[in-house]
């Protein structure tokens, strides 16, 4: 997301919404309850869909007799790994009834693996009403939610485009006197305007500053808008701007007004509830504050070295596997190694956000005073320090452990001119990683988003930067040729598939490809570094009530982090503007690229999961 040099995510933000009245397990807010309770819980539910899930387990019996993709002896395993006890801890009951709820096993997985793993899924959730699009990370966000809602409550609490692609064509440098003789615009005195601005924090200019101008074609056009259009018009254009960016905070009348756009825009029907928009609110402007009560509450501390030993596994791999690449140069391959070795990861939280003696965390809210009365006020005084905030980093030194994104956040981030990985509290919790479940599940889940994000600083964007996050061209003509060649086959696999859901318009495969090619990497990587794993000797467990080997699980997993729907009209919008791939393409895109899945359920070449073609990046 954002400009090139901006912080990458793992999926787009989409609509909010109210908790659903009857979560299921993968919905509970388990984040909050003790093993204990989790276990009566799931039992519960085992109980309340008995039938359902003995229908689940038979029929996946009856395929394993049917189809072999279900046989647990896997390929490449040695055989002290493939019969391991059953886990029946409260964790893997739970995984176990989340997977089988997921999945449509009457679904031959080598057709469509994605609607295997995730038609259960599709099934059983509707969109909620103040929805666009209602995924996996959706329910995540809806229990984090669910979180905050209550510590924000607590009394005793106190808190003190495709244009993205040429980083070249974006990056403009220029002097001051540059600026004013290309952009003009009528007399308008470039120098005094950022001088204004910046003594908001008292910094002086200086005559031989440079500015860095991403905006260029706007700047080039923004003079035929002054003369085309009168002052009073531009004037009422930049009032009302302003109004639509805080209409969140003014009062529900307009709120209302903007209902019927959303609707044809997005397909949502009504507002956010106020507390989910409060609780989102808080949390997007005091990150750090909220995200220490979170992390508190819901964030096990001994996750982050776990975590951290995910990542030096999967970004093992991926140095290894660069001897696998004859498109590219040895030369290359020795700047890439160098670069995957140097980037850095960030777990969870910062440390000082709950150490009680670090002063830290109250400095940085010191200069806001918020009163109960005016919460507008309150929203543009919260503008004002944000603002300064950022022009005050011009005269200081950058800091390398700054987060670039607070701990209460579903979504993993890759910076290239940081050459730095993200992995907030928020997105470390089930699905995608639990100490409670088996390593299958943790490496085909946040496994696959380590991976995803590594992958990034080689994407076509992130390739543009060196290992220690300046943009520059560290590649061979070589590699550079070869990797276009490469990306192009993604390009076109992917512009050829159809969404119905979006009247059957294509997806666009070159604003997809930075994300297809990051989702490409991130599972393979993921892959081996699990089969590495066991080959060194780590014990996985099997699941209840699922004939699957490990491997299985491990794609399964996979795919039902991407369970999600969309509305109509948001897809035929996202299908235009999103940077990633639709949900169900980015599972089968990546898999119909990866032999060892075909191997794994044994899917005869021709079949739509083993294609006579692939392609591959990294």
């Amino acid at each position: 997301m954002g400009k090139s040099e901006g912080p990458v995510g793992m999926v787009e933000s989409a609509g909010r919404r109210a908790s659903s009245p009857c979560p299921g397990p993968s919905e509970s807010g388990g984040l909050l309850l003790l093993v204990s309770t989790r276990l009566r819980l799931e039992v519960g539910a085992l109980w309340c869909r008995g039938k359902q899930l003995s229908s689940l387990a038979s029929r996946l019996g009856f395929l394993q007799e049917e189809r072999t993709f279900v046989k647990r002896k896997s390929r490449g395993i040695p055989e002290t790994q493939e019969v391991s006890e059953v886990c029946t801890t409260p964790g893997c009951v739970m995984a176990a009834a989340r997977i089988l709820q997921n999945m449509d096993p009457t679904t031959e997985p080598c057709n469509d693996f994605y609607q295997f793993a995730c038609g259960g899924w599709l099934r059983r959730h509707v969109i909620p009403e103040t929805n666009s699009r209602y995924s996996i990370f959706d329910v995540l966000r809806d229990e984090l939610e669910v979180i905050l809602k209550a510590v924000l409550e607590n009394s005793t609490a106190t808190v003190p485009q495709e244009e993205r692609h040429d980083v070249i064509a974006l990056y403009h440098r220029m002097g001051l006197e540059e600026l004013q003789s290309q952009f003009d615009l009528k007399g308008f005195n470039w120098t005094l305007f950022i001088q204004t601005v910046l003594s908001s924090v008292k910094i002086k200019l200086l005559p031989d500053e440079e500015v860095v101008v991403y905006g260029i074609p706007y700047l080039q056009n923004l003079e035929n808008i002054i003369d085309t259009y009168s002052a009073r018009t531009i004037q009422n254009y930049l009032v009302w701007r302003l109004v639509l960016d805080r209409i969140g905070s003014l009062s529900q009348r307009f709120k209302d007004t903007r209902v019927n756009y959303r609707k044809a825009l997005f397909g949502t029907m009504v507002e956010e509830v106020r507390w989910r928009e409060c609780v989102g609110y808080v949390n997007s402007n005091m990150e750090n504050a909220v995200g220490s009560l979170y992390v508190r509450e819901a964030f096990p501390g001994d996750s982050k070295s776990m975590v951290r030993e995910l990542i030096h596994k999967v970004r093992a791999v991926f140095v290894e596997t660069l001897d696998e690449l004859g498109w590219m140069d040895e030369e290359s391959k020795k700047k890439a190694q160098e670069k995957a070795m140097s980037i850095r990861e960030q777990i969870g939280h910062p440390d000082y956000i709950l150490e009680e003696t670090d002063r830290r965390l109250d400095e940085e809210y010191s200069n806001l005073n918020f009163s109960e009365d005016l919460y507008f006020e309150n929203s543009l005084q919260n503008l004002k320090v944000g603002a300064q905030r950022s022009l005050r980093k011009l005269r200081e030194k950058v800091d390398p452990n700054l987060w670039i994104i607070g701990a209460a956040v579903v979504n993993a981030f890759y910076s290239p001119n940081r050459n730095q990985i993200v992995f907030p509290a928020g997105i470390l919790q089930p699905p995608f990683f639990s100490k409670e479940q088996p390593q299958a599940l943790n490496f085909g889940g946040i496994g696959m988003v380590i991976g995803h994000e590594i992958t990034h600083g080689f994407d076509d964007n992130g390739r543009n930067f060196d290992k220690n996050g300046n943009m520059m061209d560290w590649w061979s003509n070589f590699s550079t040729q070869h990797f276009r060649e490469q990306s192009q086959c993604m390009i076109y696999q992917y512009s050829n598939y159809s969404w119905d859901l979006a009247d059957e318009q294509n997806v666009n495969g070159f604003n997809t490809l930075g994300e297809n090619i990051a989702d490409n990497g991130g599972v393979r990587q993921a892959y081996k570094a699990y089969l590495k794993w066991m080959a060194e000797g780590g014990k996985d467990q099997q699941l209840p009530g699922l004939d699957l080997t490990h491997e299985q699980l491990f794609f399964i997993s996979y795919a039902q982090v991407w369970c999600g729907s969309y509305r109509p009209e948001f897809a035929i919008q996202s299908i235009k503007t999103d940077v990633h791939s639709p949900l169900k393409y980015r599972v089968l895109g990546s898999l119909q690229n990866l032999a060892a899945f075909a191997d794994t359920f044994h899917c005869a070449q021709g079949t739509p999961m083993h294609p006579k073609e692939r392609c591959r990046v990294w």
